[in-house]
């Protein structure tokens, strides 16, 4: 009798403890504690260059994606200083880019401590032209970084971030070629070149973006571990790489 009292009672605790669980968390709250949808931080190599990759809501999956994978793929090369890349935002929730694709940032740049950071990549995102540029504390960030860091790239329309932060006063620069005449407007002050892939100035490289940000991104590679570091891992991507047939502008 007891034992049949047993098989029956525990049940019944376990719906009285369920009707005792505190549901008010709210939606926020449970998406940063869902281990789905949190990034788990890799342990990064400190024998590495670390790249951040800056990324926002309506982020351009090329211009993130194709130096992404350049810059991922240094890792497999042997002898070299390869590359730690990672993703930071605003937020650690998802991130949604402009093409759907749901992304989870590694850091969250207002909260908390990131690493050095070597490299910065700025892909293009939907509202580099308008709202992005009214985030004060976006702008601030990237301003801090570049101070530092080794060099800092931009594809598409990602320019008009670096531009806005006030980093491309003193050099020359490009970004999408439709938004040229777009960014001469809001830049005035800015040496513009059109009718390249890329421009290096300085630590700046600026990229016309699409599907030409590998050229970029295989450039700042040639810059870093030379030619035949570059040919190898345009030819994992199937891209036949030479950078003397690249339309570039760079200042000497």
């Amino acid at each position: 009798m007891a034992k049949y009292f047993l098989n029956i009672a525990a049940p019944m605790l376990v719906l009285l403890f369920a009707g005792c669980t505190d549901y008010s968390k709210t939606t926020s709250e449970a998406v940063q504690s869902d281990p789905v949808t949190t990034a788990v931080k890799t342990k990064l190599d400190s024998n590495r260059y670390n790249v951040a990759f800056l990324i926002m809501d309506g982020v351009y999956n090329t211009e993130l994606t194709a130096p992404f994978d350049i810059f991922q793929h240094t890792q497999y090369r042997e002898g070299i200083k390869a590359m730690n890349v990672f993703l930071v935002a605003n937020t650690l929730n998802p991130i949604t880019t402009f093409e759907g694709i749901r992304l989870l940032p590694d850091y969250n740049y207002l909260t908390e401590d990131l690493p050095h950071i070597d490299i910065l990549v700025v892909p293009s995102a939907e509202h580099h032209l308008n709202t992005d540029l009214e985030d004060q504390a976006m702008l601030t960030f990237v301003k801090e970084v570049a101070q530092e860091a080794l060099y800092v790239t931009s594809h598409c329309d990602g320019a008009f971030v670096l531009a806005k932060a006030g980093l491309l006063d003193e050099v020359v620069s490009t970004t999408f070629p439709s938004d040229i005449d777009q960014y001469r407007q809001m830049f005035p002050q800015l040496e513009v070149k059109e009718d390249v892939l890329f421009v290096h100035d300085d630590k700046f490289i600026t990229s016309a973006g699409g599907a030409k940000s590998f050229e970029a991104a295989l450039y700042l590679v040639e810059i870093l571990y030379g030619d035949s570091i570059a040919r190898s891992l345009a030819k994992g991507l199937v891209i036949d790489w030479k950078l003397a047939e690249v339309p570039r502008f760079v200042v000497q």
